[in-house]
């Protein structure tokens, strides 16, 4: 049983890596500090998929670091 949760760890990490530099946000250092004026909107498509992703391998990550304290 650890393994697995050894191996659900290591896939949702790099999953977990991979989506979230697919993500274009746009936001360099610059933007952080006031710069460009982008107005907010609705993620929509493909950006409100990877949004959800991140969400759910962000849930299953932490899930199984727990679960793996919780068993060691």
């Amino acid at each position: 049983m650890k393994s697995f949760i050894d191996v659900l760890i290591t896939l949702s990490a790099a999953s977990l890596i991979i989506v979230v530099l697919l993500q274009n946000q746009g936001s360099g250092l610059g933007e952080a500090y006031g710069g460009g004026g982008n107005s907010y909107r609705s993620k929509r498509g493909v950006e409100r998929s990877l949004f959800v992703v991140t969400i759910i391998l962000g849930v299953v990550f932490v899930g199984s670091l727990i679960a793996r304290l919780v068993l060691a």
